[in-house]
């Protein structure tokens, strides 16, 4: 897997353009191909969503462009909200020459508010000008989109001849049962709409859906991916390089949590089953106790044992190993061997949590089942943020 420049805009058929003037902004990407899309699980879901499911039910899969704003969620809006949204579409869709079903919205931002259209409207002229396929245009439509993230967060990566490349923002509300974010992704590859949607839910659910930052689904989880077709691909090689799109994106999203000062990857093995491991793992992750334990550097492992053991996954605690190490380290620390604690080593450990990126091994010794989630710690700032993040 070769990393390149350029993020969305790296995939032939791609461009991209995106405007932010204060907490509002829009982006807009123009890509013709079959599409497939992943939506939150949140019964409360946001009015773009639902246009956006209809389009590409109604248009076979297959769209033409994508248009997404921040600083409004549009959700929880009722029949207004769903007008709004289709009238974005409109808007992207009479630049484009293409009917309004041939368009993907998204929004982000404050729950419970109502679309300002002036405001939309003002973005969306400048935006659909500086519409292009260099570099920075991907940057732009990934800044565009940012709310509370402090980074942009792309990638671009060539594998057996073809290319797969995304964006995404996320920094809280984050416990996904699909995503939590919006994520827009590319390829060139020639791949049917069948195969995109079920590549695009086996990448979601071993990447985004072991995200967490605080445990809170959103009401506007997105992920829309687009093939452009420029370039004749294997869809087992494709599966593999969205894969690892996915699970990057996914990381940085960890890494820019609110508030966030480590990145942490939880990693479960010898679990009797999958979904034991992936409780366990996605269990540990959520656990306040252990993301506090981790901003304060604290090896206070008991913790991850006790969340592991409440977390519905079948557990035997004299057959629990569990270790730590750092990416900048090369020693991995075992706080505990086969149920037994591992005396005299909690100095070390508490070196090893200073890292800026942790990874926590829990092997439960009862099988060949594995998980892995992704996650941050817990800091002043995460609620300092959503202490007056409307006001």
């Amino acid at each position: 897997m070769k990393r390149i420049e350029g993020g969305i805009c790296a995939v032939e058929g791609v461009r991209a353009s995106g405007v932010k003037r204060g907490k509002y902004g829009v982006a807009l990407i123009a890509a013709s191909g079959p599409a497939a899309g992943a939506f939150t699980t949140n019964r409360i879901r946001a009015a773009p969503l639902d246009v956006t499911s209809e389009s590409l039910l109604a248009s076979g899969g297959h769209l033409e462009g994508v248009i997404a704003n921040s600083g409004c969620a549009n959700a929880y809006t009722g029949p207004r909200g769903v007008e709004d949204a289709r009238w974005m579409a409109d808007l992207l869709a009479g630049h484009l020459g293409v009917g309004a079903d041939r368009v993907g919205v998204a929004s982000t931002g404050v729950i419970g508010r109502y679309l300002d259209r002036e405001v939309i409207a003002g973005l969306f002229e400048e935006a659909k000008e500086r519409l292009r396929s260099d570099p920075g245009a991907s940057e732009e439509a990934a800044r565009a989109i940012m709310t509370t993230d402090t980074a942009v967060k792309e990638i671009a990566v060539e594998h057996a001849g073809f290319r797969v490349a995304g964006i995404t923002k996320g920094a809280g509300m984050i416990e996904p049962n699909m995503a939590t974010m919006l994520s827009f992704i590319y390829t060139d590859a020639r791949i049917s709409p069948e195969e995109l949607r079920e590549c695009l839910l086996g990448a979601v659910d071993e990447s985004f859906n072991m995200l967490i930052v605080d445990g809170d689904t959103s009401t506007n989880d997105l992920v829309l991916v687009t093939a452009t077709g420029k370039v004749g691909a294997d869809v087992d090689d494709f599966r593999e390089a969205l894969n690892y799109v996915s699970v990057e994106l996914a990381k940085m999203m960890a890494k820019d949590g609110e508030g966030a000062t480590k990145l942490v990857e939880m990693v479960v093995t010898g679990a009797r089953e999958r979904e034991d491991a992936r409780l366990a793992a996605k269990t540990v992750m959520r656990s306040s106790l252990v993301k506090t334990a981790i901003f304060g550097n604290d090896p206070n492992w008991g913790r991850i044992v006790a969340a592991a053991g409440r977390s519905g996954a079948e557990v035997d605690p004299e057959r629990i190993t569990l270790s730590i190490s750092a990416a900048d380290r090369d020693e991995e620390v075992f706080l505990v061997r086969r149920g037994k604690i591992v005396d005299g080593v909690l100095s070390e450990a508490e070196e090893v949590m200073k890292s800026e990126e942790l990874l926590i091994k829990l092997d439960l010794g009862l099988g060949d089942a594995t998980a892995r989630a992704f996650g941050c710690d817990l800091s002043y700032d995460y609620v300092k943020i959503n202490a007056d993040y409307t006001t």
